[in-house]
């Protein structure tokens, strides 16, 4: 199938001696990349806060105005959030379309969106984000791609204030619509999240920077441990290629099980309105008894992703949840891998060894309420020793005269449904 042509772009970004900044910029291209776009041209300005009425200084902005003429290119790419008038502003003074930071994120996730979910936020979000950006043009374009500017109702609409007024009320009943739906769904995975609960698993939630490599691990731990290997989740390389959260058993060889759950990535300057939006589905991670922070361990960046992955658990309320970091892609690397430093791995997703390591870091951090204890089960109870068969992790297995001595490690409520039939006990 043939590819789709890549649309020109110019990127912008203004330089106010942030330690970030280089690689915001280049953060900005693979987002850009990522929506089908390349860019042909990269202008900076350094100055020590934007412009309020046009980001850029006067002179740039003319300067911009030319580049685009000569280059032909009809949108420009900003590296922050802009305000109503600067976009506007800049769209004036260089005839060319303006698309913040944040509105090129949106535009992303817009196209990725796969689930009902997914879309529900993605749209919230970009409702939420044009709100407060409405004046006349933007209005009527509005109109057109609703479609409202063609009923009876609207054949007088007069001044371009009572368009906006319009515009503004039909986005607020969509943002209430789209919250009932979301409400709906939230409440039912809420639901499934209790089942989960209810069947005592262990939940374990990958988080991290878009692209580290979290649904590639996810994919290797199911297709080793997964009670149905087949569900693999989509796995691309580039910025957001997953937004909804995938959740899959894993069944270890001590037929100690958990759930694992794959999460959308992060990026800086993630928009506001998009954490919002996805609280709900990075609802898995706060409920979680354990994050595995995915980092791309052959990334110059790394630590400000880190940094970044840390502000957004913060932003989402997610602060007191126990933490392994796996540095991951070391295969990219010169590093020695699998290697472990306390809950510091380094590894790589695609490696057998590292995925054991990994696996036994897990099982010390959600494991630990397992006791291990010998029982003396009665010939009559076989339907118990065939339970702990299937579900705990037997050491050792002895018939005696007076029935079935077996030495297993078991969660603590199989432990306690079968206390009568304990002889000994140790907890881990």
């Amino acid at each position: 199938m043939e590819e789709t042509p890549r649309t020109p772009v110019i990127t912008i970004g203004l330089n106010a001696g942030q330690a970030t900044f280089d690689y915001s910029m280049t953060e900005l291209k693979n987002l850009v990349e990522a929506n089908n776009m390349t860019v042909v041209e990269e202008i900076q300005q350094s100055l020590t806060k934007p412009n309020p009425g046009t980001y850029f200084g006067t002179g740039k902005v003319e300067e911009l105005a030319e580049i685009v003429a000569d280059d032909e290119v009809n949108i420009v790419i900003v590296n922050d959030e802009l305000t109503p008038s600067q976009i506007r502003n800049l769209e004036n003074g260089t005839k060319a379309r303006i698309i913040d930071r944040t509105g090129l994120i949106l535009e992303i996730f817009a196209n990725r969106a796969q689930s009902r979910e997914a879309k529900l936020q993605v749209q919230l979000a970009m409702l939420q984000y044009q709100l407060p950006r409405l004046h006349t043009s933007a209005s009527q374009r509005l109109d057109q791609q609703t479609g409202s500017g063609g009923g009876g109702g609207f054949t007088n609409r007069g001044s371009g204030e009572s368009q906006t007024e319009m515009s503004r009320r039909t986005i607020q009943r969509s943002i209430n619509h789209v919250n009932h739906e979301l409400k709906e769904i939230n409440q039912a995975a809420a639901t499934q999240r209790q089942q989960r609960e209810r069947n005592q698993l262990p939940s374990v939630a990958l988080v991290g920077y878009t692209n580290a490599g979290k649904s590639t691990l996810m994919n290797a731990l199911v297709r080793k441990f997964g009670k149905n290997e087949d569900k693999q989740v989509f796995v691309k390389d580039m910025l957001f290629a997953t937004l909804d959260t995938s959740v899959r058993q894993l069944v270890f060889p001590d037929q100690k099980k958990m759930l694992l759950s794959d999460t959308v990535g992060f990026v800086s300057q993630l928009p506001t309105q998009l954490v919002k939006a996805f609280r709900s589905t990075l609802a898995e991670a706060a409920n979680a008894d354990l994050l595995i922070q995915v980092v791309d361990y052959a990334d110059a960046n790394k630590e400000s992703m880190m940094a970044t992955t840390e502000k957004t658990l913060t932003d989402i309320g997610v602060t007191d949840v126990p933490m392994i970091t796996v540095f991951n892609k070391a295969d990219l690397t010169e590093a020695t891998y699998p290697t472990r430093a306390g809950d510091q791995l380094v590894l790589s997703a695609l490696d057998d060894a590292s995925l054991d390591l990994l696996v036994q870091a897990i099982k010390e951090k959600v494991f630990h309420n397992y006791v291990t204890a010998n029982f003396l089960i009665p010939f009559s109870e076989g339907e118990v020793v065939s339970y702990l068969n299937e579900h705990a992790h037997v050491l050792s297995t002895d018939y005696v005269e007076d029935g079935t001595a077996i030495k297993v490690e078991l969660q603590q409520a199989d432990f306690d449904r079968f206390k009568k039939f304990v002889v000994t006990e140790e907890h881990s």
